[in-house]
Protein backbone atom coordinates (compact mmCIF):
# COMPACT_ATOMS: atom_id res chain seq x y z
CA UNK A 1 0.00 0.00 0.00
CA UNK A 2 2.70 2.18 0.97
CA UNK A 3 4.36 2.96 -2.46
CA UNK A 4 1.05 2.63 -4.23
CA UNK A 5 -0.23 5.46 -1.61
CA UNK A 6 3.12 7.52 -2.24
CA UNK A 7 2.98 7.49 -5.84
CA UNK A 8 -0.95 8.70 -5.65
CA UNK A 9 -0.17 11.65 -3.31
CA UNK A 10 2.86 12.74 -5.02
CA UNK A 11 0.86 12.69 -8.41
CA UNK A 12 -1.92 14.79 -6.88
CA UNK A 13 0.53 17.02 -5.88
CA UNK A 14 1.94 17.42 -9.48
CA UNK A 15 -1.85 17.79 -10.49
CA UNK A 16 -2.62 20.53 -7.53
CA UNK A 17 0.11 22.75 -7.80
CA UNK A 18 -0.39 24.76 -10.78
CA UNK A 19 -3.62 25.95 -8.44
CA UNK A 20 -2.14 26.56 -5.29
CA UNK A 21 1.20 28.36 -6.65
CA UNK A 22 2.76 31.02 -8.72
CA UNK A 23 6.02 30.82 -10.63
CA UNK A 24 8.06 31.99 -7.62
CA UNK A 25 6.91 29.76 -4.65
CA UNK A 26 6.14 26.74 -7.07
CA UNK A 27 9.66 24.99 -7.01
CA UNK A 28 9.10 25.01 -2.70
CA UNK A 29 5.70 22.54 -3.36
CA UNK A 30 7.19 19.03 -4.14
CA UNK A 31 10.36 19.32 -2.43
CA UNK A 32 7.93 20.83 0.92
CA UNK A 33 5.47 17.66 0.33
CA UNK A 34 8.59 15.33 -0.10
CA UNK A 35 9.81 16.62 3.50
CA UNK A 36 6.63 16.21 4.64
CA UNK A 37 6.75 12.52 3.41
CA UNK A 38 10.21 11.66 4.36
CA UNK A 39 9.72 12.74 8.12
CA UNK A 40 6.55 10.69 8.20
CA UNK A 41 8.46 7.59 7.39
CA UNK A 42 11.48 8.55 9.29
CA UNK A 43 9.35 8.40 12.74
CA UNK A 44 8.46 5.07 11.92
CA UNK A 45 11.92 4.45 10.94
CA UNK A 46 13.60 5.96 13.91
CA UNK A 47 10.84 4.66 16.85
CA UNK A 48 11.76 1.16 15.54
CA UNK A 49 14.65 0.76 15.04
CA UNK A 50 16.66 3.59 17.15
CA UNK A 51 14.00 3.22 20.01
CA UNK A 52 13.42 -0.41 19.42
CA UNK A 53 9.62 0.05 19.07
CA UNK A 54 8.91 0.63 22.90
CA UNK A 55 9.14 3.75 25.45
CA UNK A 56 9.55 6.58 25.02
CA UNK A 57 8.48 5.88 21.27
CA UNK A 58 5.62 4.10 22.34
CA UNK A 59 3.16 7.12 21.15
CA UNK A 60 2.90 6.18 17.52
CA UNK A 61 2.53 2.58 17.93
CA UNK A 62 0.05 2.65 20.05
CA UNK A 63 -1.97 5.26 18.07
CA UNK A 64 -1.92 2.49 15.41
CA UNK A 65 -2.39 -0.61 17.53
CA UNK A 66 -5.65 0.92 18.97
CA UNK A 67 -7.42 2.08 15.79
CA UNK A 68 -6.10 -1.66 14.66
CA UNK A 69 -8.75 -2.72 17.19
CA UNK A 70 -11.07 -0.48 15.83
CA UNK A 71 -10.24 -1.55 12.35
CA UNK A 72 -10.78 -5.30 13.42
CA UNK A 73 -14.14 -4.94 14.94
CA UNK A 74 -15.56 -3.31 11.57
CA UNK A 75 -14.18 -6.66 9.54
CA UNK A 76 -16.09 -8.46 12.36
CA UNK A 77 -18.90 -6.43 12.01
CA UNK A 78 -19.19 -3.12 10.51
CA UNK A 79 -22.07 -2.06 13.32
CA UNK A 80 -20.01 -3.10 16.03
CA UNK A 81 -17.10 -0.90 14.64
CA UNK A 82 -19.03 2.36 13.61
CA UNK A 83 -19.99 1.93 17.57
CA UNK A 84 -16.70 1.70 18.39
CA UNK A 85 -15.32 4.53 16.57
CA UNK A 86 -17.80 7.01 17.52
CA UNK A 87 -17.92 5.78 21.04
CA UNK A 88 -17.40 8.54 24.33
CA UNK A 89 -15.62 6.61 26.86
CA UNK A 90 -18.65 4.10 27.65
CA UNK A 91 -18.80 0.63 27.54
CA UNK A 92 -21.47 -1.39 26.03
CA UNK A 93 -22.00 -5.12 25.48
CA UNK A 94 -21.43 -4.68 21.71
CA UNK A 95 -17.93 -3.01 22.13
CA UNK A 96 -16.82 -4.64 25.29
CA UNK A 97 -14.72 -6.99 24.38
CA UNK A 98 -12.58 -4.08 21.80
CA UNK A 99 -13.18 -1.43 24.41
CA UNK A 100 -11.14 -3.35 27.24
CA UNK A 101 -8.10 -4.19 25.10
CA UNK A 102 -7.27 -0.20 23.85
CA UNK A 103 -4.98 1.32 26.27
CA UNK A 104 -6.45 4.79 25.52
CA UNK A 105 -10.17 4.25 25.23
CA UNK A 106 -11.11 6.86 27.81
CA UNK A 107 -9.02 9.53 26.98
CA UNK A 108 -10.90 11.67 24.71
CA UNK A 109 -7.93 13.72 23.13
CA UNK A 110 -5.68 10.58 22.31
CA UNK A 111 -9.14 8.81 21.36
CA UNK A 112 -9.37 11.75 18.80
CA UNK A 113 -6.40 10.85 16.87
CA UNK A 114 -7.39 6.95 16.86
CA UNK A 115 -10.39 7.74 15.24
CA UNK A 116 -8.31 9.50 12.65
CA UNK A 117 -6.37 6.84 12.31
CA UNK A 118 -8.74 4.25 12.39
CA UNK A 119 -10.87 5.86 9.63
CA UNK A 120 -7.54 6.24 7.41
CA UNK A 121 -6.89 2.44 7.86
CA UNK A 122 -10.20 1.60 6.24
CA UNK A 123 -8.66 3.35 3.09
CA UNK A 124 -5.27 1.57 3.32
CA UNK A 125 -5.68 -1.86 5.25
CA UNK A 126 -4.60 -0.80 8.30
CA UNK A 127 -0.83 -0.37 6.75
CA UNK A 128 1.43 1.92 9.64
CA UNK A 129 3.28 3.58 6.69
CA UNK A 130 0.30 4.36 4.25
CA UNK A 131 -1.08 6.02 7.17
CA UNK A 132 1.87 8.02 7.95
CA UNK A 133 1.97 9.29 4.01
CA UNK A 134 -2.01 9.89 4.53
CA UNK A 135 -0.82 12.01 7.97
CA UNK A 136 2.09 13.98 6.34
CA UNK A 137 -0.65 14.91 3.48
CA UNK A 138 -3.21 16.13 5.92
CA UNK A 139 -0.30 18.50 7.86
CA UNK A 140 1.30 19.33 4.31
CA UNK A 141 -2.18 21.12 3.22
CA UNK A 142 -1.81 23.11 6.78
CA UNK A 143 1.64 23.96 6.76
CA UNK A 144 1.26 25.13 2.71
CA UNK A 145 -2.13 27.26 3.11
CA UNK A 146 -0.37 29.03 6.57
CA UNK A 147 2.86 29.25 3.84
CA UNK A 148 0.30 30.88 1.35
CA UNK A 149 -1.08 33.21 3.91
CA UNK A 150 2.05 34.71 5.05
CA UNK A 151 3.30 35.12 1.45
CA UNK A 152 0.68 37.16 0.59
CA UNK A 153 1.21 39.87 2.84
CA UNK A 154 5.40 39.37 2.14
CA UNK A 155 6.06 38.09 -1.34
CA UNK A 156 10.14 39.46 -1.06
CA UNK A 157 10.10 37.35 1.82
CA UNK A 158 9.22 33.67 -0.23
CA UNK A 159 12.68 32.13 0.89
CA UNK A 160 12.54 33.16 4.27
CA UNK A 161 8.99 32.16 4.82
CA UNK A 162 9.35 28.99 2.91
CA UNK A 163 12.46 28.16 5.47
CA UNK A 164 10.64 28.91 8.14
CA UNK A 165 7.24 27.05 7.46
CA UNK A 166 7.92 24.48 5.51
CA UNK A 167 12.03 23.11 6.21
CA UNK A 168 12.68 23.67 9.84
CA UNK A 169 13.99 20.21 10.63
CA UNK A 170 12.14 18.98 13.96
CA UNK A 171 9.34 20.62 12.39
CA UNK A 172 9.29 17.97 9.16
CA UNK A 173 10.07 15.48 11.55
CA UNK A 174 7.32 15.65 14.58
CA UNK A 175 4.87 17.03 12.94
CA UNK A 176 4.39 14.54 9.69
CA UNK A 177 4.05 11.37 11.41
CA UNK A 178 1.05 9.44 13.33
CA UNK A 179 1.13 11.75 16.06
CA UNK A 180 -0.95 14.38 18.03
CA UNK A 181 1.24 17.16 17.20
CA UNK A 182 1.23 16.52 12.65
CA UNK A 183 -2.68 16.92 13.10
CA UNK A 184 -2.69 20.08 15.59
CA UNK A 185 0.19 21.56 13.18
CA UNK A 186 -1.54 21.11 10.17
CA UNK A 187 -4.82 22.59 11.72
CA UNK A 188 -2.77 25.75 12.97
CA UNK A 189 -1.64 26.27 9.48
CA UNK A 190 -5.48 26.33 8.51
CA UNK A 191 -6.77 28.43 11.31
CA UNK A 192 -4.35 31.05 9.97
CA UNK A 193 -5.25 30.80 6.52
CA UNK A 194 -9.01 30.97 7.31
CA UNK A 195 -8.55 34.01 9.83
CA UNK A 196 -7.22 36.23 6.75
CA UNK A 197 -9.60 34.55 4.13
CA UNK A 198 -13.16 35.54 6.63
CA UNK A 199 -11.35 38.82 8.47
CA UNK A 200 -9.17 40.17 5.76
CA UNK A 201 -10.26 39.40 2.55
CA UNK A 202 -13.86 38.77 3.41
CA UNK A 203 -14.31 35.54 0.54
CA UNK A 204 -15.82 32.77 0.58
CA UNK A 205 -17.05 33.18 4.05
CA UNK A 206 -19.74 30.53 4.88
CA UNK A 207 -17.11 27.87 3.49
CA UNK A 208 -13.41 29.92 5.17
CA UNK A 209 -15.49 30.36 8.37
CA UNK A 210 -16.44 26.60 8.92
CA UNK A 211 -12.66 26.08 8.09
CA UNK A 212 -11.73 28.23 10.82
CA UNK A 213 -13.83 26.40 13.22
CA UNK A 214 -12.91 23.08 12.24
CA UNK A 215 -9.72 23.57 12.40
CA UNK A 216 -9.95 25.23 16.06
CA UNK A 217 -12.32 22.25 17.22
CA UNK A 218 -9.98 19.83 16.27
CA UNK A 219 -6.65 21.79 18.10
CA UNK A 220 -9.13 21.86 20.70
CA UNK A 221 -10.12 18.40 20.91
CA UNK A 222 -6.46 17.19 20.63
CA UNK A 223 -4.26 20.01 22.72
CA UNK A 224 -6.38 23.05 24.38
CA UNK A 225 -3.79 24.77 25.35
CA UNK A 226 -2.62 25.68 21.68
CA UNK A 227 -6.39 26.98 21.25
CA UNK A 228 -5.71 29.38 24.42
CA UNK A 229 -2.14 30.33 23.27
CA UNK A 230 -3.71 31.31 19.56
CA UNK A 231 -7.04 32.74 20.15
CA UNK A 232 -6.18 36.18 21.87
CA UNK A 233 -2.97 37.02 19.25
CA UNK A 234 -5.20 36.21 16.94
CA UNK A 235 -7.93 38.58 17.99
CA UNK A 236 -5.29 41.25 18.51
CA UNK A 237 -3.98 40.72 14.78
CA UNK A 238 -7.70 41.07 13.34
CA UNK A 239 -8.28 44.52 15.48
CA UNK A 240 -5.07 46.00 15.46
CA UNK A 241 -4.93 45.45 11.23
CA UNK A 242 -8.40 47.52 10.70
CA UNK A 243 -7.51 50.15 13.29
CA UNK A 244 -4.07 50.67 11.76
CA UNK A 245 -6.53 51.96 8.99
CA UNK A 246 -7.70 54.63 10.63
CA UNK A 247 -5.67 57.89 9.96
CA UNK A 248 -5.86 59.61 12.70
CA UNK A 249 -3.30 58.81 15.44
CA UNK A 250 -5.33 60.42 18.53
CA UNK A 251 -8.46 57.89 17.40
CA UNK A 252 -5.75 54.86 17.25
CA UNK A 253 -4.58 55.89 20.81
CA UNK A 254 -7.89 56.14 21.97
CA UNK A 255 -10.03 53.07 20.86
CA UNK A 256 -6.25 50.92 21.68
CA UNK A 257 -7.52 50.36 25.50
CA UNK A 258 -10.86 48.90 24.32
CA UNK A 259 -9.61 46.83 21.63
CA UNK A 260 -7.01 45.28 24.18
CA UNK A 261 -9.53 44.94 27.14
CA UNK A 262 -12.45 42.89 24.39
CA UNK A 263 -9.44 40.70 23.69
CA UNK A 264 -8.57 40.33 27.75
CA UNK A 265 -12.45 39.50 28.15
CA UNK A 266 -12.48 37.30 25.30
CA UNK A 267 -9.55 35.20 26.13
CA UNK A 268 -11.15 35.38 29.97
CA UNK A 269 -13.90 33.45 28.38
CA UNK A 270 -12.32 30.93 26.16
CA UNK A 271 -10.74 29.68 29.05
CA UNK A 272 -13.46 29.16 31.09
CA UNK A 273 -15.48 27.78 28.52
CA UNK A 274 -12.62 25.25 28.38
CA UNK A 275 -12.67 24.98 32.12
CA UNK A 276 -16.32 23.97 31.80
CA UNK A 277 -15.41 21.48 29.26
CA UNK A 278 -12.65 19.59 30.63
CA UNK A 279 -11.98 20.61 34.75
CA UNK A 280 -8.30 20.34 34.39
CA UNK A 281 -7.97 23.53 32.53
CA UNK A 282 -9.97 25.22 34.31
CA UNK A 283 -8.28 28.64 35.69
CA UNK A 284 -8.54 27.39 39.63
CA UNK A 285 -6.65 24.02 38.08
CA UNK A 286 -4.61 24.82 35.62
CA UNK A 287 -1.22 25.37 37.66
CA UNK A 288 -2.22 21.76 39.44
CA UNK A 289 -2.35 20.60 35.32
CA UNK A 290 0.84 21.99 34.55
CA UNK A 291 2.55 20.53 38.00
CA UNK A 292 1.59 17.28 37.50
CA UNK A 293 2.63 17.51 33.70
CA UNK A 294 5.68 18.66 34.87
CA UNK A 295 6.17 15.98 36.90
CA UNK A 296 5.27 13.25 35.32
CA UNK A 297 7.15 14.00 32.37
CA UNK A 298 10.38 14.57 34.29
CA UNK A 299 9.40 11.01 35.82
CA UNK A 300 9.71 9.25 32.21
CA UNK A 301 12.72 11.54 31.09
CA UNK A 302 14.03 9.80 34.78
CA UNK A 303 13.03 6.50 34.52
CA UNK A 304 13.79 6.00 30.83
CA UNK A 305 17.39 7.94 30.19
CA UNK A 306 15.76 10.87 29.12
CA UNK A 307 17.45 14.13 29.20
CA UNK A 308 15.30 16.09 32.21
CA UNK A 309 16.06 20.12 32.83
CA UNK A 310 14.23 22.34 35.84
CA UNK A 311 13.57 25.85 36.33
CA UNK A 312 14.63 25.77 39.77
CA UNK A 313 12.24 25.53 42.89
CA UNK A 314 9.23 27.19 42.88
CA UNK A 315 5.12 26.18 43.32
CA UNK A 316 3.39 25.95 40.08
CA UNK A 317 0.94 28.65 41.35
CA UNK A 318 -0.46 31.40 38.84
CA UNK A 319 2.67 33.64 40.90
CA UNK A 320 4.81 31.20 40.98
CA UNK A 321 4.84 29.97 37.12
CA UNK A 322 4.77 33.89 36.01
CA UNK A 323 7.92 34.50 38.18
CA UNK A 324 9.73 31.44 35.64
CA UNK A 325 7.80 33.27 32.68
CA UNK A 326 11.50 34.42 31.31
CA UNK A 327 13.27 30.81 32.00
CA UNK A 328 10.51 28.60 30.78
CA UNK A 329 10.27 30.85 27.45
CA UNK A 330 14.17 30.62 27.26
CA UNK A 331 14.07 26.71 27.51
CA UNK A 332 11.57 26.63 24.67
CA UNK A 333 12.84 28.85 22.59
CA UNK A 334 16.96 27.85 22.93
CA UNK A 335 17.32 25.42 24.58
CA UNK A 336 18.71 21.94 24.74
CA UNK A 337 21.99 23.92 24.74
CA UNK A 338 24.82 22.26 23.11
CA UNK A 339 26.73 20.97 26.12
CA UNK A 340 22.81 19.23 27.02
CA UNK A 341 22.73 17.16 24.47
CA UNK A 342 23.85 13.14 24.74
CA UNK A 343 22.63 11.33 22.29
CA UNK A 344 22.45 11.90 18.70
CA UNK A 345 18.79 12.97 18.38
CA UNK A 346 19.21 15.44 21.22
CA UNK A 347 21.99 17.31 19.68
CA UNK A 348 20.26 17.81 16.60
CA UNK A 349 17.99 19.50 18.25
CA UNK A 350 20.46 21.37 20.77
CA UNK A 351 21.55 22.86 17.14
CA UNK A 352 18.29 23.93 15.85
CA UNK A 353 18.02 25.80 19.32
CA UNK A 354 21.12 27.45 18.93
CA UNK A 355 20.36 28.75 15.40
CA UNK A 356 17.30 29.60 16.53
CA UNK A 357 19.21 31.87 19.50
CA UNK A 358 21.89 33.31 16.95
CA UNK A 359 18.99 34.35 14.37
CA UNK A 360 17.07 36.27 17.23
CA UNK A 361 20.10 38.24 18.05
CA UNK A 362 21.22 38.92 14.79
CA UNK A 363 17.89 40.07 13.96
CA UNK A 364 17.74 42.50 17.28
CA UNK A 365 21.16 43.93 16.63
CA UNK A 366 20.14 44.91 13.47
CA UNK A 367 17.05 46.48 14.10
CA UNK A 368 18.05 47.36 17.60
CA UNK A 369 16.28 46.79 20.80
CA UNK A 370 13.99 49.75 20.74
CA UNK A 371 13.10 49.97 17.37
CA UNK A 372 12.59 46.32 17.21
CA UNK A 373 9.79 46.58 20.20
CA UNK A 374 8.53 49.50 18.00
CA UNK A 375 8.43 47.60 14.90
CA UNK A 376 6.66 44.47 17.23
CA UNK A 377 4.20 46.87 18.39
CA UNK A 378 3.62 48.82 14.83
CA UNK A 379 2.94 45.63 12.97
CA UNK A 380 -0.16 43.28 13.64
CA UNK A 381 1.37 40.07 11.76
CA UNK A 382 4.49 40.27 13.64
CA UNK A 383 2.70 41.06 16.99
CA UNK A 384 0.74 38.57 16.10
CA UNK A 385 3.03 35.43 15.46
CA UNK A 386 5.53 36.63 18.20
CA UNK A 387 2.81 37.20 20.90
CA UNK A 388 1.89 33.28 19.87
CA UNK A 389 5.10 32.01 19.90
CA UNK A 390 6.09 33.53 23.42
CA UNK A 391 2.68 32.51 24.85
CA UNK A 392 3.20 29.10 23.49
CA UNK A 393 6.40 28.61 24.41
CA UNK A 394 5.86 29.70 28.04
CA UNK A 395 2.98 27.25 28.34
CA UNK A 396 5.18 24.35 27.17
CA UNK A 397 8.38 25.36 28.93
CA UNK A 398 6.78 25.72 32.26
CA UNK A 399 5.31 22.18 32.18
CA UNK A 400 7.54 19.88 30.11
CA UNK A 401 10.72 18.98 32.55
CA UNK A 402 11.75 17.19 29.24
CA UNK A 403 14.18 17.67 26.62
CA UNK A 404 13.19 14.61 24.99
CA UNK A 405 9.01 15.31 24.92
CA UNK A 406 9.62 19.28 24.47
CA UNK A 407 11.40 18.87 21.10
CA UNK A 408 8.20 17.34 20.17
CA UNK A 409 5.29 20.04 21.66
CA UNK A 410 7.39 22.89 20.75
CA UNK A 411 7.18 22.32 17.16
CA UNK A 412 3.56 24.80 16.29
CA UNK A 413 5.70 27.49 17.84
CA UNK A 414 8.53 27.53 15.16
CA UNK A 415 6.35 28.13 12.00
CA UNK A 416 4.89 31.35 13.68
CA UNK A 417 8.18 32.51 15.72
CA UNK A 418 10.73 32.23 12.77
CA UNK A 419 7.85 34.14 10.24
CA UNK A 420 8.09 37.00 13.06
CA UNK A 421 11.58 37.09 13.37
CA UNK A 422 12.20 37.19 9.30
CA UNK A 423 9.23 39.74 8.85
CA UNK A 424 10.98 42.21 11.66
CA UNK A 425 14.39 41.61 10.10
CA UNK A 426 12.84 42.46 6.40
CA UNK A 427 11.31 45.89 8.52
CA UNK A 428 14.16 46.70 9.91
CA UNK A 429 16.32 46.49 6.78
CA UNK A 430 13.64 48.41 4.47
CA UNK A 431 13.74 51.25 7.00
CA UNK A 432 17.88 51.52 6.77
CA UNK A 433 16.95 51.68 3.23
CA UNK A 434 15.16 54.14 3.49
CA UNK A 435 17.44 56.23 5.48
CA UNK A 436 20.42 55.74 3.88
CA UNK A 437 18.70 57.14 -0.01
CA UNK A 438 17.74 60.18 2.38
CA UNK A 439 21.08 60.57 3.58
CA UNK A 440 22.48 60.34 0.10
CA UNK A 441 19.73 62.68 -1.28
CA UNK A 442 20.33 65.07 1.41
CA UNK A 443 24.29 64.78 0.74
CA UNK A 444 23.36 65.17 -3.23
CA UNK A 445 21.33 68.40 -2.33
CA UNK A 446 23.91 70.34 0.08
CA UNK A 447 26.55 69.31 -2.36
CA UNK A 448 24.99 70.87 -5.65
Amino acid sequence: MAPLLMGLVIGLGYYLRPWFTDPTIRPYFIWALLAKIGGALAVGFIYQFYYGGGQPSGDTFNYHQNAGIIYKAFGDDPAVGLQLLLARGEYTPEIFIYATRMYWFRSPTEYFIIRIIAVLGLLTFHSYTAIAILFAALSFSGVWAMYRTFYKFYPKLHLQLAIAILFVPSVVFWGSGILKDTITLGALGWATWAIVRVFFERKSLLASGFILLFALYTIYSIKIYIVLCFLPPALLWVFFSFSSQISSPAIRWMITPFVLAVTAVVGYYAIVKVGEDNSQYSLDKVSETAEITARYLAYMGESQGGSVYTLGDFDFSPTGMLRKFPLAVNVTLFRPYLWEAYNPVMLLSALESFGTLLLTLYVIYRAGIVRAFRLVLGNPIILFCLLFAIAFSFAVGISTYNFGSLVRYKIPMFPFYLSGLFILWFHANEREKVIYQQTRSNHSTISS
